[in-house]
């Protein structure tokens, strides 16, 4: 009798555990059936055939960017949007990973998730998918690099909304090259990092103010170099003494040097962490590069330069651009999404209310008082500029990053040119026509 019983109940638990593993199994067919459908190991797809007779790719104004017409996809007839939307469109290819025809190639296709692709078209179904990048502002942005390298990125930090994704180098995805360009599969606004530069002194300058309990009152005196360590770090100008504000305006690099190290290796690490450089966010289900900022075991005077934006500090410009949304919205940032329909994968929480509050001034001050107001003509803006020595024998990498204030335009952006020198100089005048533009689209000017 026992020994019934005892078989009664190990059948029991094998039956319910089957029911448990098929019900799992019901559930990531239907949750999951999408992306199984567009791996590569699906001829159907990976042969390009899918997107044969996909749906629209539209950008937010409803110029049509992707379509298929008689069998062939075919992208929208100005060369300059087909460059600057490259890396958000895609091409037939799975090779760029944050395209909309790789992320969301199922769902192009027509891929539903009970009849997989045998729904008939006669049902209704679209495949149709809307970005939310303005393509003619793109185009613009991609214009205004002249051929150099780099990243744009642009977006709104109150709903999420991405306007202006460009990375260079493009190609042209309606007449693809047997060549491909080195680097452009690679979204570089997304999937890339760089030397910062003096962009990085934003994190250094939030890292003072929460650990150094006087810092309204510091005085920073530049003499142009300085010995931290035994070795020196060095500044292009001699600025004298000066406040954390002025020091910001300035960018000089004694001052930021000598803040990295009243607030230690420690400290910092906590607040590069914090502000979410060394980690990822997640963007239309592709993550973003992580930065790099390790101290743990720096010396003095690597540790000095960490605090101007060298020694090993990487930073991607999507991250940066949040940042900058952040500093803008006391402390809390939407993240980005750039397709429609897709939510922003909730709030980068990066500092207080109160960090967030002195940040944004400072910033400001930087914009009003030393760069002027008309390099954003019609918006009010908050920015710092970097040069990144990136060695090599290359030029330096130009930055410029920042946010408009402005309740009908919550832009924040990031800008680099790779070997563009002065950041003021290369990213200056992109940034400014990718701002301008981002507002006039918000605007609906």
């Amino acid at each position: 009798m026992k020994r019934t019983m005892s078989r009664s109940i190990i059948a029991l638990i094998l039956a319910v555990a089957f029911l448990l593993g098929l019900g799992f199994l019901c559930y990531k067919y239907v949750c999951d059936s999408p992306m199984w459908a567009s791996q590569t190991f699906n001829a159907y797809i990976s042969s390009g055939k899918g997107l044969a007779c996909a749906g629209t790719i539209y950008d937010r104004n409803g110029t049509v960017l992707a379509k298929s017409e008689n069998g062939e996809r075919v992208y929208n007839e100005d060369l300059s949007v087909r460059l600057a939307t490259l890396h958000s469109v895609g091409d037939y290819s799975y090779n760029i990973a944050t395209a909309l025809q790789t992320t969301h190639r199922a769902e192009l296709a027509g891929h539903n998730r009970i009849f997989g692709y045998g729904l008939p078209s006669s049902l209704g179904f679209s495949g149709d998918m809307t970005l939310t990048v303005d393509s003619v502002v793109c185009a613009k942005v991609y214009d205004a690099f002249g051929g150099r390298n780099g990243a744009c990125f642009v977006y709104n930090y109150k709903t999420g909304e991405v306007l202006c994704m460009v990375s260079t180098p493009s190609y042209d995805p309606q007449n693809v090259p047997e060549e491909v360009p080195e680097g452009a599969y690679l979204n570089n606004a997304i999937s890339s990092t760089y030397a910062p530069g003096s962009i990085f002194k934003i994190i250094t300058t939030v890292a003072a103010i929460e650990y150094l309990p006087d810092w309204e009152n510091i005085t920073l005196n530049c003499d142009g170099e300085e010995d931290f360590g035994g070795d020196d770090v060095t500044c292009l100008e001699h600025h004298g003494e000066m406040d954390i504000y002025e020091a910001f305006a300035r960018s000089c690099n004694i001052a930021f040097a000598d803040l990295a190290a009243q607030v230690g290796a420690e400290n910092m690490q906590k607040t590069a962490e914090k502000l979410g450089i060394t980690e990822s966010f997640n963007i239309c289900s592709v993550n973003t590069a992580k930065g790099v900022y390790d101290v743990k075991n720096a010396t003095l005077n690597e540790l000095a330069w960490s605090g101007i934006g060298q020694h090993t500090d990487m930073t991607n410009p999507a991250q940066m651009a949040i940042l900058c949304g952040a500093v803008a919205s006391e402390g809390s940032a939407k993240l980005p999404t750039y397709i429609e329909g897709v939510s922003p994968k909730g709030n980068a929480e990066l500092m207080s209310k109160e960090t967030a509050d002195i940040m944004a001034e400072i910033m400001r001050y930087t914009v009003r008082d030393y760069y002027g107001d008309s390099m954003f003509e019609g918006l009010t803006v908050g920015a710092k500029t970097g040069t990144a020595e990136v060695g090599e024998g290359k030029a330096p990498n130009g930055w410029i990053v920042g946010y408009s204030e402005d309740e009908d335009c919550p832009l924040a952006f990031a800008v680099v040119v790779e070997e563009g020198d002065y950041g003021f100089y290369s990213a200056g005048p992109i940034a400014r026509i990718a701002m301008t533009e981002c507002a006039k689209s918000l605007r609906g000017e």
